[in-house]
């Protein structure tokens, strides 16, 4: 083990802003602490505004989707103003900068969605025509496919500005990340959280993963101690999947793996926007055939759904960024 980092030259984390990016900043902070018995003068975090941040009053896709949460945190990694970049999973593009390699994942927290309302106590509770306020596409489709008769509307801003929506009035319901909610030290917020048998969540959801220079190997000697297997095993899969159906940012997908011993199961959904129609599909086998399995099931959705898919959500395949979830 080499003295770097250390007070004189510390390890920079480059992160977004918000309470939960900073919350999953000083996680990732403390984990390498103990992991390498290293004071907390070592590192310094360093708050990255993304475009995504500054512009809040028009939906992801009308301003170039996901990738609006990571690029200006690349380019800080790419120039060397910082030596990690911590990001959720959920919000990564699929593909990379060369230069630029995520391998260390740390355990992924509950994957399920977060029903929040001032109202009601469930899905099941909401009344016919019902105010359901989310920014997520995937989140909206699957909701609209299962209950046509709700009204739908963009809900964008962090955890309390979206609090502060429902209790002005604004939307009914909204969904949250369980995972973010229980970081933030606030599970309670949900009314209740959903069992992703009824709403399969976002590729990645719940899990931090930890951006490094390909190049750099003494980062990658601190972060390997931090990865987690069985989460990476999962998240191999998932984007596999993801990467398989080439999802644009207009696109709701939704994918998830499960470990049981040295089985993986993998469970993805496609649908149109409105939620009109909707192709699932599942695959089991060892852990170590995951990146085969995501995309043997992704090209199972495509042959189910009809060729103009993609045309009638408007978008072609292609993007290399995330679904809007």
């Amino acid at each position: 083990m080499t003295n770097w980092p250390n007070e004189n030259d510390r390890l920079r984390i480059g992160t977004r802003g918000s309470l939960l990016a900073l919350a999953q900043a000083h996680e990732t902070r403390d984990r390498l602490m103990m992991a390498h018995g290293l004071p907390e003068t070592a590192f310094e975090i360093v708050p990255i505004k993304t475009i995504a941040d500054k512009i809040l009053d028009r939906p992801l896709q009308a301003i170039g989707g996901k990738g609006l949460f990571t690029r200006e945190i690349e380019d800080a990694l790419l120039d060397g103003r910082i030596d990690i970049a911590v990001h959720s999973m959920k919000d990564m593009p699929v593909l990379q900068p060369d230069a630029l390699v995520i391998d260390c994942y740390l355990p992924r927290q509950d994957v399920r969605d977060a029903f929040v309302s001032t109202k009601f106590a469930s899905i099941a509770e909401l009344p016919q025509g019902a105010v359901v306020g989310s920014s997520s596409m995937r989140r909206r489709a699957q909701l609209a496919h299962r209950r046509p008769d709700l009204q739908l509307v963009e809900f964008r801003g962090n955890v309390q500005t979206r609090m502060k929506k429902l209790h002005d009035g604004v939307a009914d319901a909204t969904f949250l990340a369980m995972a973010g909610l229980n970081r933030l030290g606030t599970p309670e917020l949900a009314q209740s959280a959903i069992s992703p048998d009824e709403m399969l969540p976002a590729v990645a959801q719940g899990v931090i993963g930890v951006e490094r220079r390909r190049q750099d190997q003494r980062v990658a000697a601190l972060l390997a101690a931090l990865n987690d297997a069985d989460t990476s095993a999962r998240i191999v899969a998932e984007r596999a999947f993801l990467a398989a159906l080439d999802g644009s940012c207009e696109t709701p997908i939704a994918g998830l793996a499960e470990l049981n011993a040295d089985r993986l199961c993998l469970r993805g959904e496609i649908l149109l926007p409105d939620g009109s129609k909707l192709f699932r599909g599942e695959r089991e086998g060892p852990v170590a055939d995951g990146p085969e399995m995501g995309r043997d099931l992704a090209e199972e959705l495509l042959a189910q759904a009809p060729a103009d898919f993609f045309d009638l959500i408007g978008v072609k395949a292609g993007r290399g960024s995330p679904p809007l979830d």
